[in-house]
């Protein structure tokens, strides 16, 4: 009798335990590994983030975050189905423009420090202008020249966006809460 109700307890603990981290992962937070090279060198290829999911459908996003989100049918896919993640430099009904790699939103210059460039390009001659529905962000790579995102394809969906990335956990030297820069305008 004994064994049996010891038995019934550890199968009740483990159904809790995977009941408990389901529910976490599928709405409040789930982890990911950097697979691409386009937030270099901010978060490097490898590096393991946690996506915060409940928070941003509480305030929304915020300029400057990194999203980890499912790449909208418009934009190229592996057949892996790894989630994109970028970073928002356009909230919905905002007006972005780039000229000559310097991004004005509402017209107004923006200074983006964390931008990467490696020598392959300052932005000289890129150009684009887009208009955001009251649903959509514009994301970025922070490594400019080696990223495929918003400049290329268009804005994204809210709705396909996963998570907001809260915190750098592995390598674990590398420990980091993950906060979006404070960005000041530039005058003309």
């Amino acid at each position: 009798m004994r064994l049996r109700r010891l038995a019934i307890e550890i199968v009740q603990t483990v159904a809790l335990t995977i009941l408990a981290f389901y529910l976490l992962q599928t709405f409040v937070a789930q982890p990911f590994r950097v697979e691409q090279g386009s937030m270099r060198q901010t978060l490097e290829p490898g590096q393991y983030v946690l996506a915060d999911k409940l928070t941003a459908t509480l305030t929304g996003y915020h300029r400057g975050d990194i999203v980890i989100f499912h790449p909208p049918s418009t934009w190229p896919a592996d057949s892996s189905g790894t989630p994109y993640i970028k970073r928002v430099i356009g909230l919905p009904g905002e007006t972005i423009d780039i000229a000559d790699g310097i991004v004005s939103i509402d017209g107004v210059r923006v200074e983006e420090t964390y931008v990467y460039r490696d020598g392959g390009g300052d932005g000289v001659g890129e150009t684009g202008h887009w208009v955001l529905g009251p649903s959509e962000l514009l994301v970025f790579g922070d490594h400019r020249s080696n990223s495929s995102d918003s400049r290329a394809y268009g804005p994204v969906p809210t709705a396909s966006v996963i998570g907001r990335a809260i915190l750098r956990y592995f390598p674990i030297d590398l420990l980091t809460i993950i906060t979006p820069p404070a960005y000041r305008q530039v005058a003309p």
